[in-house]
C-alpha cells in the first residue's frame, strides 16, 4: 500500500477560490489492464507500443532502460525479451471499469479523466471519513483489494496540482498548490489534457514557452494576467491559472448554460457491443452536432445506460476542449465494452434498451473555426449519413476508408479501416522510404496478390538472383486470365526489409503489356505475382 507524504507548510501565492480535488492514479494502467486480460506475464518486461514509438512501459522493462517514447527497434536492442504488445484503450477501459466500482463503494461521484485516472471532490468526502490522509487510504485500500493494484492518491487545489500530487502520494495544504507547483517543468502541463487536440495544443505551447526562457511553471505563473492572453491566447491564459494552482477556467458569475443531451431507445435491446456501440455512435455525433451548433464546450461526458428490468448504468468522464465525433465515439463505445464485457460486477443483468449521453459543466467555447477549405459540404454529411445506414445493414466491418501510411511497397501505403474510427497512419507517410517504388504508383491494387509466371526466350522462366539481377530478358507475363506480351520493362528494384529475421530479398518490376496496358510485379527467385495495375 502506497504511502502518503503531506508537504509542510508554504506561504501561499493565491487567495483565489479553488476546487478541491483528489485524483487516484494506478502507476503503468496499461501494462497491469494487460496483465488482468493475461496477455503478458505480471513480471516479464514488456512495453506497448502504437506503431510509431512505446507508449507504456512495465517496471522490469524500465530497469533494462526502456523508456516511453523509444522505437520499437530500440527497445528490443536495450532488452531482448522485451514482450511487445500493441495499443487497445478499449482494453484499458474494460479493465479499469471494476476497480472504477470498487472507489464508488468508498465515494459517491467520481469522474475518469482517463483508464488508470480518477477525480473526485475531495472536501465532502474527506469530511465523512474523518480526513484527506483517511480518504486517500481507503481509495488505495480499494484498489489494492479488488485488483492487487498499487495506487497512488493526491490531493490538492486545482486540477494540475492534484494530477501532480498523486504522481508522488502527497497531500497539498489548502492554498499551497501554487508553491508546490513552481518548481515543476512546464512540460507537465500535458497531464490535465484527455484529448488529441487539446495534447496536441499544449505540446506546441510547452515548447513555445521553454524556448523563451519559461521553464518552470513558477515562472509561467510569474507573469501579469494581462500580458499572458494577447501573447499566448486563450490557451495561454488556461496553462496560467493551472500554473497558478487555479482551475482551469474562472468560476461563473452568470447563469451556466444549460446541459446538451441527446438519447435512443434501442429496438431490439442490444446484447452484443457492436449493435450498442453503432448506437452510440450515432448518439455521439447527433451530440457533437448539437453542441458546435451551440458554440459550447463540456466539461463532463456523462454516460448513462438503462436495462430491460430497469436498472441504470451511469459513468461520467472527464474532459477538456471540444471533442471531435470520433473520440466521444471512443469514450462511450469504451464505456459500454467496460458494462458489456461481463468482468465487472455490474454487468447488466439483461440487455440494454436505453442509451443517453450528456455533455456538463457546459460553456461558451472559446472560438470556433471553419476547416481549411471552408465548412464541412452537404454532400460530405449526406455521404457519412448513407455510410452509418450501410452499416447499419452489412455490419461495422464491411464498410471501410483508406489511410495512407508510409511504406516502400504500394500495399504498404494503403490501410483499411473501418467507417468511423480513427484514420491515423500508423507509419509517417512523409518520412523518407529508402528503396520505396518509383512514382507513377499504379492505379489499382489487388485485394490479394495475383499470381504470375515471367518468362523469357522459348519459354525459359525468369528467376530474380540474390543481387536483384534478371536471369533473363522478360517476353511473356502468364496470368490466370491468360497471356500477355511483354513490350517494355524498367528494373528490377531489389528490397531487402527485415533482413534479420532471414526473408528473402524481393524485387520490383514494371511491365509494359502493349494494349494490354501495365503491371507492377513482385518476384521472389522464379516466384511473380502481380502488385499493381496501372491505368
Amino acid at each position: 500500500m502506497s504511502a502518503v507524504a503531506t508537504v509542510g507548510p508554504v506561504p501561499s501565492s493565491s487567495h483565489h477560490p479553488t476546487t478541491r480535488l483528489a485524483v487516484l492514479w494506478v502507476p503503468d494502467w496499461p501494462i497491469a489492464a494487460a496483465v488482468a486480460e493475461g496477455l503478458i506475464p505480471a513480471h516479464a518486461p514488456a512495453v506497448l507500443h502504437d506503431g510509431r514509438g512505446v507508449t507504456a512501459v512495465s517496471a522490469p522493462a524500465r530497469a533494462e532502460g526502456v523508456r516511453r517514447g523509444m522505437r520499437r527497434r530500440t527497445a528490443q536492442g536495450l532488452c531482448p525479451e522485451l514482450v511487445l504488445l500493441g495499443v487497445d484503450e478499449g482494453r484499458d477501459v474494460r479493465a479499469f471499469e471494476p476497480l472504477i466500482q470498487a472507489i464508488e463503494d468508498v465515494v459517491a461521484e467520481v469522474q475518469v479523466m482517463r483508464p488508470g485516472v480518477i477525480v473526485l471532490a475531495a472536501r465532502g468526502p474527506s469530511r465523512y471519513v474523518g480526513s484527506e490522509e483517511m480518504l486517500a487510504e481507503l481509495l488505495i485500500g480499494a484498489i489494492a483489494e479488488e485488483s492487487g493494484a498499487e495506487a497512488q492518491v493526491g490531493v490538492a487545489d486545482g486540477l494540475l496540482a492534484a494530477l501532480l500530487a498523486a504522481r508522488t502520494s502527497t497531500i497539498v495544504p489548502p492554498g499551497d498548490s501554487a508553491a508546490f507547483l513552481a518548481v515543476r517543468d512546464v512540460r507537465d502541463l500535458i497531464y490535465v489534457t484527455t484529448t488529441r487536440e487539446s495534447r496536441a495544443q499544449y505540446a506546441d505551447l510547452t515548447d513555445l514557452l521553454r524556448r523563451l526562457g519559461l521553464r518552470t511553471l513558477g515562472e509561467l505563473a510569474a507573469l501579469r494576467v494581462g500580458h499572458v492572453l494577447p501573447r499566448f491566447g486563450a490557451l495561454g491564459v488556461q496553462a496560467h491559472r493551472l500554473a497558478r494552482g487555479l482551475d482551469a477556467h474562472p468560476p461563473q458569475v452568470h447563469r451556466l448554460e444549460p446541459d446538451v443531451s441527446v438519447h435512443a431507445d434501442l429496438d431490439p435491446p442490444a446484447q452484443r457491443i457492436d449493435t450498442a456501440a453503432f448506437a452510440a455512435r450515432r448518439l455521439a455525433e447527433d451530440l457533437q452536432s448539437r453542441m458546435v451548433r451551440r458554440g459550447v464546450v463540456g466539461a463532463r461526458l456523462r454516460v448513462l445506460a438503462r436495462t430491460e428490468n430497469g436498472s441504470e448504468l451511469v459513468r461520467t468522464w472527464r474532459i477538456d476542449g471540444a471533442l471531435t465525433a470520433i473520440e466521444l465515439t471512443d469514450r462511450v463505445r469504451w464505456q459500454l465494452e467496460g458494462w458489456l464485457s461481463g468482468r465487472s460486477g455490474w454487468a447488466p443483468s439483461s440487455a440494454l434498451t436505453h442509451l443517453e449521453l450528456a455533455a456538463e459543466e457546459v460553456s461558451p467555447a472559446a472560438s470556433a473555426q471553419d476547416g481549411l477549405w471552408g465548412r464541412v459540404g452537404r454532400g460530405q454529411v449526406q455521404a457519412g449519413r448513407a455510410a452509418l445506414r450501410v452499416q447499419g445493414l452489412l455490419g461495422a466491418e464491411e464498410v471501410l476508408t483508406p489511410v495512407l501510411e508510409g511504406g516502400r511497397a504500394p500495399r504498404d501505403r494503403v490501410r483499411l479501416v473501418v467507417w468511423g474510427d480513427e484514420v491515423r497512419p500508423l507509419r509517417n507517410p512523409k518520412a523518407p522510404w529508402p528503396g520505396q517504388i518509383p512514382r507513377p504508383l499504379p492505379a489499382t491494387v489487388p485485394a490479394t496478390p495475383i499470381p504470375a509466371h515471367l518468362t523469357g526466350e522459348a519459354g525459359k522462366r525468369i528467376v530474380m538472383g540474390e543481387r536483384g539481377v534478371l536471369s533473363g530478358t522478360p517476353v511473356r507475363v502468364e496470368l490466370p486470365e491468360g497471356n500477355r506480351a511483354v513490350t517494355g520493362w524498367a528494373g528490377p528494384w531489389p528490397v531487402h526489409e527485415r533482413w534479420w529475421s532471414g526473408t528473402a530479398p524481393r524485387a520490383y518490376l514494371q511491365v509494359v503489356c502493349g494494349d494490354d496496358g501495365a503491371l507492377l510485379l513482385a518476384g521472389e527467385g522464379d516466384r511473380w505475382w502481380v502488385e499493381g495495375i496501372y491505368d
